[in-house]
């Protein structure tokens, strides 16, 4: 358990916490929040607590800190508890492949919108996000608008028809996957999570402790919400690192009733970064704004042997592991390379006019027809870095890399995405070069910087501890919200 002495700030919370009411503490980078919610559960032994962690590596470190009044888990965790130890016999074991699956549905045509035909096992996959997507959201029914758009198929009329298409067989499937003597399936974490959701669980506890509170799955949200007529909820997160919404995540810590704090005392980084960060904060829209940490050295200058280089895209992650491999470092990914093996091999297989049975680029038929989707679809912006880079050096040279990658405890250098480096710091960080400016309007004037990039960027540069290189968000300083955004925190200051 934590002996530091509190700050202002924390101690607020503290004393917030001893009134019973619900808490919202939004805490911004590095400012201690898991020290801070020590703080609460120590000021008040008596009661019952459960605290709920982002992940199990996170869950198993607060596990050896917090009292032994408060039971540590992630929401999976509680889950399996209640219901999930059930499916346990289903778990694991050998992956079933998209035709196996698709054997198993009864699916046995293919299906042909217009100019896309999908496969049984293009269909059997979809099948499977679709009910994924269910699993993860608080409805209690399955329906059409869980089926996930196709990438290259994204018009509405074909949604339509292949979602209608699709429903039948993820009934079929969810049917079988919450029957604990269900044999056709295998049982994933989310499965379970949902079954336990569906029967309006009680979690024994006289208050909840909520980490990361700013990326919560739906179906978790409902459960936690339901216990608000027997426990204190306290909700702990930093909503302007909320960059998972795209897979469903929601910040439940807006708009939530309760007693709102903020922790604004970054210990991990000095006032030169905080100043950096605030800049990035007002453009997320968060109040939030940090203090840096005087007794700690952070540099804002850029360095030729960062630990750590954190970038926008996979595409810009391998373009810079590429780069340092030339220059003889040994180089580490966040997490691995195997996302961009499987990328690699379909860009293979498409240059090679065999189509590919990539997830996400299975509807392309050639490299050509990916080219003109990633240049000129909006949909398709995100891949154009990946493109681009197989253009210049060849899918084998990507291959060849991603062979040769290293360990991180044994690397000179970390590569890796902003999802990636999410909770994660390194001593001194570069930005990456795919962080683009955003493209100018009609009138040639700067384009406007998306919530959601804002978002990112604070997420990145708050990773270095002693140095930070812009690097690839260099271009900011002379974009006009940079200097909106000192306008705004010079009139905040007075």
């Amino acid at each position: 358990m934590t002996t530091l002495e509190p700050t202002v700030e924390q101690a607020a919370a503290v004393d917030a916490f001893a009134t019973g009411t619900d808490l919202v503490v939004q805490a911004g980078a590095g400012t201690g929040k898991t020290s801070t919610l020590e703080m609460l559960a120590a000021s008040d032994t008596q009661r019952l607590g459960v605290y709920v962690a982002f992940n199990r590596a996170v869950k198993e470190q607060a596990a050896r800190r917090f009292p032994q009044t408060v039971k540590c888990s992630t929401g999976h965790g509680l889950a399996y508890g209640a219901v999930g130890y059930r499916y346990r016999h289903r778990f694991g074991g050998a992956r079933t492949p998209a035709w196996k699956t698709a054997e198993l549905l009864g699916l046995r045509a293919s299906l042909t919108i217009g100019q896309y035909t999908f496969t049984t096992g293009n269909l059997a996959y979809i099948v499977k996000e679709t009910v994924l997507r269910y699993c993860q959201s608080a409805d209690r029914e399955l329906s059409e608008h869980h089926v996930p758009k196709q990438r290259g198929a994204e018009d509405p009329q074909t949604h339509r028809v292949l979602a209608s298409a699709v429903v039948p067989y993820a009934q079929r499937a969810w049917d079988d996957l919450q029957r604990p003597n269900g044999e056709k399936l295998r049982v994933e974490h989310d499965h379970y999570l949902k079954v336990w959701q569906l029967t309006d669980p009680y979690i024994r506890g006289d208050y909840i402790l909520l980490d990361e509170a700013q990326d919560t799955n739906p179906a978790l949200e409902y459960v936690l919400k339901l216990q608000r007529d027997h426990a204190q909820l306290v909700l702990v997160g930093d909503s302007a690192q909320q960059i998972y919404a795209w897979r469903g995540a929601r910040d439940i810590m807006a708009g939530f009733e309760g007693t709102h704090l903020t922790l604004s005392q970054s210990f991990r980084f000095g006032p030169a970064l905080a100043a950096e960060a605030n800049q990035w904060l007002t453009l997320t829209r968060s109040p939030l704004r940090l203090t840096g940490h005087r007794a700690t050295q952070t540099r804002v200058a850029p360095t030729d042997s960062p630990e750590a280089i954190l970038c926008r895209t996979n595409g810009g992650a391998m373009a810079e592991v590429l780069h340092q491999m030339d220059k003889g470092k040994h180089v580490a990914m966040a997490g691995g390379g195997e996302t961009l093996r499987k990328l690699a091999v379909a860009a293979r297989d498409l240059k090679s006019g065999k189509g590919t049975r990539h997830p996400e680029l299975f509807l392309f038929k050639s490299w050509g027809e990916l080219q003109d989707y990633a240049e000129n679809d909006p949909a398709g912006a995100d891949l154009l870095p990946w493109v681009d880079l197989v253009d210049d050096l060849g899918a084998e040279a990507v291959l060849e890399a991603v062979d040769r990658l290293g360990a991180e405890n044994a690397c000179d250098v970390t590569v890796s995405t902003i999802h990636k480096a999410k909770g994660r710091e390194w001593s001194s960080v570069r930005i990456g070069e795919d962080f683009a400016e955003p493209e100018p309007d009609v009138l040639g004037r700067p384009g406007p910087i998306a919530v959601g990039e804002a978002r990112l960027a604070y997420v990145a540069i708050t990773r270095a501890r002693h140095r930070l290189d812009v690097g690839g968000l260099g271009w900011f300083k002379s974009h006009p919200q940079a200097l909106e955004a000192q306008t705004k925190l010079i009139a905040e200051s007075d």
